[in-house]
């Protein structure tokens, strides 16, 4: 969430950093929001204080021998209740304007960092580094071709357990689905992150702080008897695993791998990727993700993108790093690098990993703070993906498609599935 300060105070620079992501705003209607909470503010204050100031004179004349209901005493008393009612009311207004504020803001995508290439879309994001030597041939087989072929998965049976858009992973499709889980996991682990298992059932305070409600709501499956949502990334519930805390500065930064299967509508994506493993209504994920000092988060930045790559280089499957522009970025997002991993059937760089610093956006919304000497501030937070398995193994089995028909496994793999190959037939 935007600084409340920054829309009572420099407005301009919202309009200005926005309309860089290609929005066109008229701030004027919630500035004159933003200052009469202010004034009504400062007026509370003053009615506080003179508040004070007329209990501790009705201390003083009490101890000086005045009766508790003598008429001097009576009347500062009355003053001083009607001042009690005058500051309820107050805050009753207050309270009035801060949801009205609080609700406009929340709507309002993060801003984008100064570093972030300026564009509308996709076509204007900035191609960084390529890793690896893409394998171009004619006649491969793209991933859901050869999953159906080697029994990987089931996909019509799986329509009749849910819908369309979810998958049954068989076999050594399970098998390899759980190999890449605990791989990434403990090569996140040691690197020192730290694991951990969160809930994939949250509620919509978990959403409303890492920045996926209200705008997203539609994206999001949601229980219809209960405040819980299952959740769209574990971005969602590793960023309440401290909400509303005070983290001493020592303890920065926190960086946590956190595994959950996910779950999306993709409203608006009808007709694509309708088969196999890359656009599901749910799909299993490692996250990662960090709680950092603002002074490390752009250092920090560079290291999460590096861990995510590092999962796809220990796997040997060739990628692109991307930098979005400003058009193209995420909501919560100041910043981000997208890693795509090449998919040599389908003869194309696909997204796999988006890595973001979010500067004070979600602490805000969320408010996690830490202890910078005597003062307290808001931290910065990170995420990234490292990585989404399904696309992971789409990118594996067509990486490693053999002309038997067969699919050989990177090294690094064979320890977690018990074997480099996965035979046809």
């Amino acid at each position: 969430m935007l600084d409340q300060r920054l829309l009572r105070d420099s407005p301009e620079l919202i309009t200005t950093q926005l309309a860089r992501r290609g929005m066109a705003l008229d701030l004027a209607p919630l500035q004159q929001i933003a200052r009469q909470e202010r004034d009504l503010e400062e007026q509370r204050s003053n009615f506080q204080a003179e508040g004070n100031r007329i209990g501790k004179t009705v201390g003083q004349l009490i101890q000086g021998g005045s009766a508790p209901n003598s008429p001097e005493v009576q009347a500062l008393r009355d003053q001083g209740n009607a001042i009690k009612q005058q500051v309820a009311a107050l805050e009753e207004q207050e309270k009035a304007l801060e949801l009205q504020l609080r609700d406009a803001l929340s709507a309002l995508p993060n801003l984008p960092s100064p570093e972030a290439p300026d564009g509308r879309s996709e076509a204007d994001n900035i191609e960084i580094k390529r890793w690896g030597s893409p394998r171009v041939e004619d006649g491969l087989q793209e991933h859901w071709q050869i999953g159906e072929r080697l029994g990987l998965f089931e996909t019509e049976r799986s329509v009749r357990i849910a819908q369309s858009r979810f998958i049954t992973l068989m076999g050594a499709g399970a098998r390899l689905e759980r190999s890449l889980i605990s791989f990434m996991l403990d090569l996140h682990t040691a690197k020192g992150y730290r694991e951990v298992m969160p809930p994939i059932l949250v509620n919509s305070a978990s959403l409303t702080g890492s920045g996926q409600l209200p705008k997203f709501a539609e994206e999001s499956f949601r229980c219809a008897d209960d405040d819980l949502w299952l959740t769209p990334t574990a971005e969602v519930p590793v960023t309440s695993l401290h909400r509303d805390e005070v983290i001493p500065a020592e303890q920065l930064p926190l960086k946590y791998a956190a595994y959950t299967p996910c779950f999306r509508r993709e409203a608006g994506s009808y007709g694509r990727d309708t088969r196999g493993l890359i656009r599901l209504h749910q799909f299993n994920k490692v996250e990662l993700y960090w709680f950092c000092h603002p002074d490390h988060s752009a250092a920090a930045h560079q290291q999460i993108t590096a861990d995510a790559e590092a999962v796809l280089e220990a796997l040997e499957l060739p990628y692109r790093k991307i930098e979005l522009c400003t058009g193209d970025m995420g909501f919560s997002a100041a910043r981000t690098y997208d890693l795509e991993v090449w998919l040599p059937g389908a003869g194309s760089y696909r997204e796999i990993s988006s890595c973001s610093v979010c500067n004070d956006f979600q602490s805000r919304r969320s408010a996690i703070r830490f202890k910078d000497g005597k003062n307290t501030r808001l931290l910065h937070t990170l995420n990234g993906s490292g990585l989404a398995i399904g696309r992971t193994m789409a990118a594996l089995l067509e990486t490693g498609q053999q002309a038997d028909g067969s699919v050989r496994l990177p090294a690094a793999l064979v320890p977690y599935f018990g074997g480099d190959t996965i035979a046809a037939g």
